[in-house]
């Protein structure tokens, strides 16, 4: 059996916080069922642990590359997502922005129109200011 698995049983896995929903979730993960992780669902865990949980961003990193270890887990993009992960604790971007990153660095086009210069932290991706000059076509 296939199924989708959800932030909040990721989060009490990771945190042990409840114990008791978190022995649950672990042994669930832990119980060979095939669970599909989605891209946002994995963004939406880094927001929780660092915002609610004070998680430092290594840490995050770390727990989250764990995750995509456990034989349960599928991620449509595990590279995708290790690559997500690399820049977002080397070049210290925001999750969201790291994630663009490696898009823009796995499908070739390697430009992400942002107003985010963070993004200039990454040499292998051309950040594109919008300046109000480009064609714009009803």
């Amino acid at each position: 059996m296939s199924a989708f698995v959800d932030t909040n049983v990721l989060v009490r896995h990771l945190t042990g916080d409840p114990p008791e929903m978190a022995a649950r979730a672990t042994a669930y993960l832990r119980s060979g069922t095939e669970l599909l992780l989605t891209d946002l669902v994995v963004a939406e865990t880094v927001y929780v642990l660092e915002s609610f949980y004070e998680t430092p961003r290594t840490q995050v990193a770390e727990v989250v590359r764990s995750l995509l270890a456990l034989d349960s887990v599928i991620s449509v993009d595990a590279a995708l997502m290790l690559r997500a992960l690399e820049i977002y604790e080397v070049d210290r971007l925001d999750f969201a922005e790291a994630y663009l990153v490696a898009c823009a660095e796995s499908t070739g086009v390697n430009k992400v129109v942002s107003f985010d210069r963070t993004i200039d932290r990454v040499g292998t991706v051309e950040r594109v200011e919008p300046d109000g000059r480009q064609d714009v076509r009803p």
